[in-house]
């Protein structure tokens, strides 16, 4: 994929150090239409000065903009903060740690992407199971039903039974569903990339994919009871270490 100057541009503008900066959302998905915005991911080290003293810095920027002809969400966390939610079930900063799509990348992220691998547990399943119903509520609420929510649904449960299966993270829906051979899959993203963030999908087809959605969800479940994952993360030792370190070295 092919990363416009604008995206590479940003991260200039970041106002603390990076440890790495990836793209998210429905390009790492698979799927962008041609109007997606770039959504940037990523953590940053507040100085020792601003998580001891009275005055603490921002455990998390936040940045919306348009740069050119490209919007852009940018939004990192202090190390700190990423490495606690690294430690819950919460798949989503796992996927941004492992994206493929690297803007910027420092040694220290290379070794936060090594530690990751012992914050994999089998109860990320709640993770994916949460997540995927929020989106199909989503996309069984709107009138038109819009086909990426119905994406996000497929592309979060595929991931989850996935990761219960393998002990990896693979968020790209095309990636996946040359595992799972989906039909309608491809069918869906196709519509969504020719078409529009709002490209909608028919009444007549929401019976089958709610039943298709349940399907995968029994699967996800069933994955997660079978899973050779550890209940509880190891890696907190190291993901203080690191911590420690990229503090002290600033």
């Amino acid at each position: 994929m092919t990363v416009p100057p604008e995206v590479h541009s940003a991260i200039g503008g970041h106002p603390e150090p990076l440890v790495f900066a990836t793209i998210s959302g429905a390009h790492l998905y698979g799927f962008p239409s041609p109007d997606s915005d770039y959504d940037l991911r990523g953590v940053h080290v507040l100085p020792l000065r601003d998580v001891v003293g009275l005055y603490q810095g921002r455990e998390t920027v936040e940045v919306a903009e348009r740069r050119g002809a490209v919007e852009i969400d940018f939004v990192t966390h202090d190390v700190k903060k990423f490495c606690s939610l690294m430690l819950k079930r919460n798949g989503y900063v796992l996927e941004q740690l492992y994206s493929p799509l690297v803007v910027h990348t420092t040694a220290a992220h290379e070794e936060l992407q090594a530690i990751g691998k012992n914050c994999v547990t089998r109860l990320h399943s709640h993770h994916y199971l949460g997540f995927a119903e929020n989106q199909w509520k989503l996309f069984e609420r709107e009138r038109p039903r819009r086909v990426k929510p119905l994406l996000y649904v497929y592309r979060v449960v595929l991931t989850g039974i996935h990761l219960m299966q393998t002990g990896e993270i693979e968020a790209n829906l095309v990636a996946l569903n040359e595992r799972f051979r989906l039909a309608y899959v491809q069918g869906l993203i196709e519509l969504k990339m020719e078409g529009t963030e709002s490209a909608v999908l028919a009444d007549s087809d929401v019976d089958f994919h709610w039943k298709e959605y349940q399907r995968l969800r029994g699967e996800l479940e069933l994955a997660a009871e079978r899973s050779a994952l550890p209940r509880d993360p190891s890696a907190k030792p190291a993901l203080h270490d690191l911590i420690v370190r990229l503090r002290l070295n600033d």
